[in-house]
């Protein structure tokens, strides 16, 4: 029997997984919420999948197994909030809100109405092959330090440009590199951030995020990190990574590659493997199984992760380091 899933948002996140999802077997895309229930109709036309304009709508209406949440940060709260109370497994991107609260609440009510929920957040980088090649070469206690860096130019995106809205680079965007920090360097102790605001508004109105920033993170190990972004580049020009500097060589990584430099031999890696679709594939087998061992990132996990990313927006804006 196939498994009836859900979509919330209809952007280009929404098309991904459906994408994936229609491309799998023993799966029915059963509905797309959208913003408007006209939007859900025309963005389920290609997936032959009916349109609603609320996710109690759609669950009324529908035997969901599962839903995938593709929502701009502000508007996390009620959905999960919704399936929680009906006991839906869901999939969510990241990031899990624009502050550390919201996602706090929701984790707390889940914890209330059931521990057992099967739930995936969007870190798809975790799914890579050379992330395992990482994490099978580093041991969080010997590694010295990390910097890592989110360079690129500003989305077009109005709600991202909003710091109201997307919760700035670092929270929306870097928090990728962050996260991938937590999974193969293990816990952050403190942050200290420093934003600033260089070209507000020159291309783009109404922008209130801060462009370029950097976090000094102390792990729980005892070693040090450092993660800079910026959204003053031109449209197309960036780059992305995280390096570890550990006593046994040096290992840097992109979304793409990883060259891994020991004394007298260097290797590099090219990314072969989709983490998108193994992603997906952990949610579906622990779906049909009950057994969430293979999904990587799930919603208390995700919640730490959105725990640091905060705090450093926290420690720009006040000038103090804050310790988690």
């Amino acid at each position: 029997m196939a498994l009836k899933i859900g979509i919330v948002g209809t952007g280009w996140f929404a098309g991904k997984h459906a994408d994936i999802l229609a491309a799998a077997e023993g799966v029915e895309i059963a509905g797309i919420v959208g913003s408007s229930k006209n939007k859900g109709e025309v963005f389920g036309i290609r997936y032959d999948a009916s349109g609603y304009e609320s996710v109690s709508e759609m669950a009324d209406r529908q035997q969901l197994d599962a839903v995938y949440i593709c929502v701009p940060p502000m508007a996390h709260g009620e959905i999960e909030r919704e399936l929680i109370e009906r006991g839906i497994p869901f999939l969510v991107e990241k990031p899990l809100g624009t502050d550390a609260e919201v996602p706090q609440d929701i984790l707390g009510f889940m914890r209330l109405k059931s521990s057992e929920l099967i739930t995936s957040v969007g870190y798809h980088f975790r799914y890579q092959d050379n992330v395992d090649r990482l994490r099978e070469a580093l041991h969080p206690g010997r590694i010295g330090m990390a910097t890592g860096m989110w360079m690129g130019d500003m989305p077009q995106a109005k709600w991202w440009r909003r710091q109201e809205q997307s919760g700035g680079q670092f929270i929306e965007q870097t928090t990728h590199i962050v996260d991938l920090l937590r999974y193969c360097a293990g816990e952050v102790d403190e942050v200290q951030a420093v934003y600033a605001s260089r070209f507000p508004e020159e291309e783009w109105e109404q922008t209130n995020v801060h462009d370029i920033g950097t976090v000094t993170l102390k792990m729980k190990s005892g070693a040090v990190a450092s993660i800079s972004n910026t959204c003053v580049l031109p449209a197309g020009v960036g780059q992305a990574g995280l390096s570890f500097y550990a006593r046994e060589g040096l290992w840097e990584w992109t979304p793409g590659h990883l060259s891994a430099t020991r004394a007298e031999e260097k290797h590099v890696f090219a990314e072969e493997s989709d983490p998108y679709v193994r992603q997906t594939e952990a949610f579906l087998y622990a779906l049909r199984t009950g057994d969430p061992s293979r999904i990587r990132s799930d919603y208390a996990d995700a919640c730490k992760t959105q725990e640091v990313t905060f705090a450093a927006l926290q420690s720009a804006l006040s000038g103090r380091s804050m310790k988690l």
